[in-house]
């Protein structure tokens, strides 16, 4: 069975940094498209960054230049690595995974920015 376990999330004030992980447990992890969203409450799941199998990147206007999405195929393992956070940086972080045209979330961690 697939899993996308997410960890890393928690409370941090405005400018700090925080790295999320994500454990996958999906069918040819090295060949899979991964990526990150958000959901702040109330509003829609949106794209924050993805990774392609050849590690190509790609990421949201409001995150460039702030976070870092990488991932360590031995260990089947997807990091983002956010910086300079802001207070609208707060939201539920899902990891998600395309793996051989099937679709896969994490049950999401809880990224808080506030002073």
């Amino acid at each position: 069975q697939v899993q996308l376990v997410e960890s890393g999330g928690g409370l941090v004030q405005p400018g700090g940094s925080l790295r999320l992980s994500c454990a996958a447990s999906v069918i040819s992890f090295s060949s899979s498209l991964m990526g990150w969203y958000r959901q702040a409450p109330g509003k829609q799941r949106d794209l924050v960054t993805l990774i392609t199998s050849t590690g190509n990147t790609n990421y949201a206007d409001s995150v460039k230049g702030r976070f870092i999405i990488s991932k360590d195929n031995a260990k089947n393992t997807v990091y983002l690595q956010m910086n300079s956070l802001k207070p609208e940086d707060t939201a539920v972080y899902y990891c998600h995974a395309n793996s051989l045209g099937s679709r896969y979330w994490g049950q999401g961690t809880q990224v808080t920015v506030s002073s």
